[in-house]
């Protein structure tokens, strides 16, 4: 009997689907589990062999899941708005839409070839009316809650793709898309304040079930800082504003640096006498990216304001003012003051700049490099501060400063507030209207969605406005709150949206009337197992993490968390152990894969890879190792006896190969639980035969990692009624999975000397006489004493001698 894959996965695909096997149910009486991979922008290049890593692990889970008694959601969509698509319909003069269209059809194909149970009957995609109407939505209630508003501000603008551009997107001071040059420009954005979420994005790591690298990313990002604002009085009469983490150093503070961007340098023009220099300074930084800016191992540049100084808020002594490009202008106050002795990046601007270095914080020799390890150190030249150590030094100036009124104690935060508008046309609509006596006006939520209409030419502008913006008919409309004309918002918002909240339409996805509906919600949230790329682990879990916790506050879901628990996975390296690309050559098509040894090969192969979480090389012999296992398994079907029970030689390998494989799928170990799926087949092969009950044991336990051929030989044998898939999960016995025998490491002295293979529940009497008796340990203490006989059961005999 042959093992045709294609003609096998065709016929179990076709028939989960038609049955909705694996359709979730918003009214089940099981315990719900929700399983959730990241959604893919569906690419005109189509699935690559990482993909179904993450889309296969998970997968196991929600079979096993299933199997378990579960009512289980594992859901699939499309994050199709973006730039790539859009690129690609200007280069080929197409509508976005039909690229998109098309390239859903290509991943859906792939995705269902892979045997993945998704239940597709809550299939969503970001570029629906239907589904952005709700992303619409969600911005009008953050603009309500004065939670989106309009900011002046310098942006990464591309000047190829002319659109602006995220910190991240911005490589080596160039476009991380097209390789272009990338330039800062002011520009009016929409913005989230996500930063009034900052304290509780932190606060509720402690809720949930994430990695540790993945709360420390999260963590970092958020960048919770403590310290104190201190106000300098300048020589232009205003308060020069800086906030430190060091405010014990405030007395080694010998000159200030500001942004170049920074307000102050417009309203001192007239004062300034070298604004000539200033000007050509903030033209170069502006084509810098933040990123650039602050890396520490940028060379410092800076120019000094001439004309505005400020006063010491301590001494009073006249202090210069610097512009340099590390300083911005988004983080902080704009300003900073340099304490050249004990800050490495200010010491060598003090150097280059010839400028004062003043040691507060005793140790080491600061003209010739800063003393930076000062945290338990003693203040000195620091007049109401000598003598105490910096913990009580921040204490008293803290106290000071508020008491003299030129200072206060000051949380601050490195995560910024969102910017959220792109000035492309393949996007959502922002649903607002801008009115000369109204302001912003948000659309009347029955007029949602805003679709986003049909235009000629998908081309940014070269003044950086959307291609919308040459829609006039549809820009021109009035205000929803007076009746005078208005000018609709142009900008889109950016790809984040509509991630941002698309595991809640998964819960109830063809709902009119809401985002979801509330018994949905509180069925389902959260979401119980969510696993994507370690790329994501920043901004993708803070944006959805703050938009969940937003939606919480107003009502819509029950939980304050969106995810339970995460879990991330390395990516699959070409076989030379490089990143895939096709410039490299070494790209690995899933759909050659499929063809030549079938999906459930696929599968197992990339489970049994090497561990999940880290990065591993793809092998060609190794995916034929893992279709000669399946054929192995489809074989014992030659080796069949009607014998509806598990022989007594392999009870205990069974067993044990079910805890095994039951606890490795919660681990994520799919290698080590195929590794022991194999184990078993030789165990069983070895004996020349295979009952019906063992073979409906072992055929239930690959089930989850390869259900295709799984459902043709549980069919095919009669093994029982319904799907596999669907059937009862195989339970173990602890007791018959206790080893008869352990293996026993033989020290003398605490140096291994032998290794002897002992029963399982050996006394510690028996054991040391064993030890004794062998050859090798017996060599080593004859004619010595014996001092001290130890036994660690079921590990190790340590004999200690002289």
């Amino acid at each position: 009997m042959k093992y045709e894959h294609q003609k096998i996965e065709k016929k179990w695909q076709e028939k989960w689907e038609a049955q909705g096997a694996f359709h979730a149910s918003n009214t089940s009486s099981k315990p719900k589990y929700y399983t959730l991979v990241e959604f893919p922008y569906p690419s005109g290049q189509g699935l690559h062999v990482g993909h179904p890593r993450s889309y296969t692990a998970l997968d196991i889970v929600s079979r096993k899941r299933r199997m378990q008694g579960y009512n289980v959601l594992f859901p699939m969509g499309w994050d199709a708005f973006g730039l790539p698509t859009e690129n690609y319909a200007i280069k080929n003069h197409v509508h976005p839409a039909s690229v998109t269209e098309k390239n859903i059809a290509r991943f859906k194909q792939q995705l269902q070839s892979l045997g993945l149970s998704f239940d597709w009957s809550r299939e969503i995609n970001t570029t629906d009316p239907s589904y952005y109407k709700w992303t619409q939505w969600i911005f009008i209630q953050l603009f309500k809650h004065h939670l989106a508003y309009k900011k002046e501000m310098a942006v990464n603008w591309c000047t190829s793709c002319k659109c602006v551009l995220a910190n991240e997107e911005v490589v080596g001071g160039v476009c991380e898309r097209c390789g272009s040059e990338v330039v800062r420009r002011v520009k009016s954005q929409w913005m989230l304040k996500i930063t009034e979420y900052a304290q509780r994005l932190l606060d509720d790591l402690d809720l949930v079930d994430y990695p540790d690298r993945v709360k420390t990313q999260q963590r970092n990002w958020i960048g919770r800082s403590t310290g104190a604002e201190v106000d300098f009085p300048t020589t232009a009469g205003d308060l020069l504003t800086v906030y430190t983490t060091r405010p014990d150093t405030l007395y080694g503070v010998t000159y200030m640096v500001m942004s170049p961007e920074h307000p102050f340098i417009e309203k001192w023009a007239d004062r300034i006498s070298n604004l000539d220099e200033i000007r050509a300074y903030q033209t170069e930084a502006s084509k810098k990216s933040d990123f650039e800016r602050t890396e520490v191992a940028h060379d410092k540049t800076g120019i000094r304001i001439e004309g505005v100084s400020v006063l010491h808020p301590l001494t009073g002594k006249e202090v210069p003012i610097f512009i340099s490009d590390y300083v911005l202008v988004s983080y902080g106050t704009g300003a900073i003051m340099a304490v050249p002795a004990h800050d490495t990046r200010d010491w060598e601007f003090a150097k280059k700049f010839s400028l004062p270095i003043i040691e507060v914080v005793q140790g080491g020799n600061v003209e010739e490099a800063p003393f930076t390890d000062c945290g338990t150190g003693i203040l000195v030249n620091s007049g109401i501060l000598n003598g105490l150590c910096v913990e009580e030094a921040k204490e008293k100036i803290t106290s000071y400063l508020t008491e003299k009124g030129i200072g206060r104690a000051k949380v601050n935060f490195k995560l910024r507030d969102w910017v959220f508008s792109r000035q492309r046309y393949w996007g959502e609509p922002i649903p607002i209207v801008k009115c000369e006596t109204c302001g912003y006006v948000p659309l009347p939520e029955s007029e949602l969605p805003l679709v986003l209409p049909d235009v000629e030419s998908y081309e940014p502008t070269d003044t950086g406005e959307s291609p919308l913006a040459k829609m006039t008919d549809w820009v021109q409309t009035t205000c929803p709150v007076c009746g005078k004309p208005a000018m609709r918002e142009t900008d889109t918002m950016p790809q984040w949206a509509g991630s941002s909240w698309y595991f809640l339409r998964y819960m109830d996805p063809h709902n009119s009337e809401a985002l979801a509906g509330k018994e949905a919600l509180d069925y389902w949230t959260p979401v119980d197992w969510y696993n994507g790329g370690m790329e994501h682990t920043t901004l993708h879990l803070l944006y959805s993490r703050f938009w969940h916790k937003f939606l919480y506050d107003i009502g819509v879901v029950p939980t304050p968390e969106p995810y339970a628990k995460r879990t991330s996975h390395g990516m699959i390296l070409g076989e030379n152990g490089e990143k895939m690309s096709k410039s490299r050559g070494n790209v690995v098509n899933p759909d050659a894969i499929v063809s030549e040894y079938g999906a459930d090969t696929m599968r197992l192969y990339e489970m049994f890879i090497g561990d999940f979480e880290k990065a591993a090389p793809w092998s060609s012999a190794g995916i034929k190792g893992c279709r000669r296992f399946i054929e192995r398994y489809w074989n014992l079907q030659n080796i069949l006896v009607p014998q509806e029970t598990v022989r007594k030689e392999v009870e205990g390998a069974f067993h044990k190969a079910i805890k095994k494989v039951t606890e490795d799928i919660e681990t994520l170990k799919y290698n080590t639980a195929i590794a022991a799926l194999m184990s078993l087949i030789n165990t069983v092969s070895n004996t020349g035969a295979i009952t019906r009950e063992e073979l409906r044991i072992f055929t239930l336990l690959l089930c989850p990692f390869a259900p295709h051929v799984a459902e043709e030989v549980w069919e095919a044998n009669a093994l029982g009624t319904g799907f596999a898939s669907l059937q009862p999960w195989p339970q173990y016995e602890e007791a018959l999975c206790r080893e008869d025998t352990v293996e026993i490491a033989v020290q003398v002295n605490g140096k291994l000397r032998a290794r002897l293979n002992l029963a399982a529940d050996i006394q510690a009497a028996d054991a040391i006489a064993a030890a004794k008796a062998d050859g090798k340990i017996a060599a080593a203490i004859e004619g010595k004493q014996t001092v001290k006989e130890i036994y660690v059961p079921g590990k190790l005999v340590n004999l200690v001698v002289k």
